[in-house]
């Protein structure tokens, strides 16, 4: 196990934040972090006074401030397929590995199903967190199960899809523990390997608008998982910046849902509200075009800004603090609230 102190953290986050880190201890296998349930900063007492932060890809992170509390960076590798039936394939992949390129290698082997999930960015790890979902597919629709540690135990778990408590861009790791039952596990979970289900046969998953728009550019009405992955990169190209040259989190606010009565008023008033049907009967709104709509594509806050190709998309001009993000995406949600009466949900962690 790896232990630095007064660690600069702008890599470690997408939107290139300047901050730094008191002492982050690094990850690499499961010895690691038993060794790391030993550190004094993960004792009961002095957790509590300074909670820990787990940090993996640093794709859905505002960091506000320099972190006194332990930073826990998950570098745990590997990639498996663990069975194979008549049904599908059982693959895992440890938590510290890149997302995309954990997408590209299934698709390598010859294991369809992760396609419409390409090119966000972020870890393993990571996902099931945040129920990571893309042009029609989301995580959960792939998910078998996943390993974890109890941080306050020390005790190893597995959890299924229903014990992950799956939502939009939701999951059980997002909540605090909550009375007796202890529902939550925000802060108390390290999970080292997750498990994704792909069946077969495989069928594609096209009911996108965008994917749909490939399909008639390109004249390919059959599109095999490849088609697919390179579409969506292409199209996840064409409107998202890399972080590499911009900094950003990637969407940073979660599309919301209304009521068929609620979207019904926002038409009458905006007919060109972008608007999906949910299964639930509810409505989706895309929260890129109510803020385009409110004119903030473009606009700026000191050195953080709204994206000119997409909305949804906040970015880092250059020496943007995480002050500087938040005043922005409180003042997107105000403007969107007075207008269409609806309260924006940021999608990233803010610490």
């Amino acid at each position: 196990m790896l232990v630095e102190n007064n660690v600069a953290l702008q890599r470690y986050n997408s939107f290139g934040i300047q901050a730094r880190a008191l002492r982050m201890v690094r990850l690499r296998s499961l010895d690691d972090v038993q060794a790391l349930l030993k550190l004094p900063d993960m004792q009961p007492q002095q957790r509590d006074m300074a909670p820990h932060l787990v940090l993996g890809g640093g794709s859905n992170l505002v960091i506000t401030g320099d972190i006194r509390s332990l930073v826990i960076k998950i570098d745990l590798a590997g990639r498996r397929l663990l069975d194979e039936t008549p049904k599908g394939w059982l693959v895992e992949a440890g938590a510290g590995e890149n997302w995309h390129d954990f997408v590209a290698w299934t698709l390598a082997q010859g294991w369809p199903g992760l396609e419409n999930l390409a090119l966000i960015p972020g870890s393993v790890g990571a996902s099931p967190v945040q129920n990571i979902g893309a042009y029609g597919v989301e995580l959960q629709d792939r998910f078998h199960s996943l390993d974890a540690i109890d941080l306050r135990t020390g005790e190893p778990f597995t959890l299924n899809a229903a014990q992950c408590g799956f939502g939009y861009r939701d999951s059980v790791f997002k909540h605090p523990p909550a009375g007796d039952k202890g529902l939550g596990l925000a802060g108390c979970a390290l999970i080292t390997a997750v498990r994704f289900w792909l069946p077969k046969p495989w069928k594609p998953v096209l009911g996108y608008l965008d994917l749909e728009r490939k399909r008639a550019e390109t004249g390919v009405d059959a599109p095999h998982a490849q088609q697919i992955f390179d579409w969506v990169c292409a199209i996840r190209r064409a409107k998202l910046p890399d972080p590499v040259v911009i900094g950003n989190a990637g969407s940073f606010f979660k599309n919301p849902t209304v009521s068929p009565e609620q979207c019904a008023d926002i038409i009458a008033r905006d007919p060109k509200v972008v608007h999906y049907p949910m299964p639930d009967g509810s409505i989706k709104l895309a929260a890129g075009w109510l803020i385009d709509a409110c004119g903030w594509k473009g606009k700026s806050v000191g050195n953080a800004g709204v994206y000119e190709k997409q909305a949804l998309v906040l970015v880092n001009r250059g020496g943007a603090t995480g002050g500087e993000v938040m005043t922005l995406a409180k003042a997107i949600q105000t403007s969107v609230y007075e207008r269409f009466g609806i309260l924006l949900e940021p999608e990233p962690v803010v610490v």
